[in-house]
This record gives C-alpha cells, structure tokens and sequence, in this order.
C-alpha cells in the first residue's frame, strides 16, 4: 500500500495512525525543549563527501553491493549539514533494482521503525528513522540490513 505525503512524495513504508500520532506528539515536545549538544558529531569522508561517521560503515557496505546512495546523515538538521543538530537519520538512493531490492529487505527486518518514501520526480528512495532520538539505532539497524542484503535480480 501506498499513500501521499506530498505531491511529490510518496509513503512506501506501512506505519498505523497511532504512530504517526506518536511521531507527532514527539516533534511537538522536541521543538519546545532546549537543544542540548552533548557531544560534537563525528564526521567521516565517503566519496570526496562530509558524511556522518554512524553511517560510514552502511554507506560502505552499500557501495560493495552496487546499491549508489545519495545524500546520508544520521539526522536532518536546517541547513541539512552534518554538523549541526538531528532530527531523523536518513539515506538518500537512486531508485533502481537493486536499490528497490534494499529498500524491501530493511522494510520487512526494521518494520514500523523505517519509514520509507519514494521520490517520483527525482526518481529516488529516501530511508529514514520513523522516531526522533533513535538516530543511533537506525544507523545500527541500516549497517545490519546493508551487510546481510544479497542482491537477487528478477528473472
């Protein structure tokens, strides 16, 4: 099943009202309550990119496989620069076989934790964690989906 976000967005991802409810709620208290850095983000370089050191060893395994990324962070931030604050960790892929093939292995191992949404118009997959200030367990859950994935084509 799929349903709008945008015009130009479409969910893939199957999450239940009562989630999206939570998500909600979540945001709310996130923008009122103060923004504490506790510690500076580490930053790695993935094909002459700045990207962010939790997902280094995904987008690695990622590019072993012939799935091509994006745009990765473990966070969304205003300027959606690594360095600054997170919201939700994601990666950004060409929408393709392979990568199709991805984005349904980490849907049916992460479930309602990934949230899933397919560009049309730029023809690509964004991936990206369903609930604020789980960003490390995302980047985790990703790793483990990207070094167990095996890529079958259609016949």
């Amino acid at each position: 099943m799929v349903s709008p976000l945008h015009d130009e967005e479409i969910v893939l991802s199957l999450q239940k009202p009562a989630l999206w409810n939570r998500r909600k709620l979540e945001l709310v208290q996130w923008i009122e309550r103060p923004k504490i850095k506790l510690t500076p983000k580490r930053t790695a370089f993935f094909h002459g990119c700045t990207i962010d050191a939790e997902l280094h060893g995904t987008l690695c395994l990622l590019n072993r496989k012939h799935v091509a990324t994006e745009f990765s962070c473990a966070g969304v931030s205003i300027w959606d620069e690594p360095e600054d604050h997170s919201l939700y960790a994601y990666i950004t892929m060409k929408a393709d076989e392979r990568s199709g093939a991805f984005m349904q292995w980490a849907m049916r191992y992460m479930r309602h934790r990934l949230l899933v949404v397919y560009e049309p118009e730029r023809n690509r997959y964004d991936l990206s964690s369903f609930f604020l200030g789980h960003n490390r367990s995302f980047c985790q859950l990703m790793e483990y989906c990207a070094s167990t994935f095996e890529f079958e084509p259609i016949k």
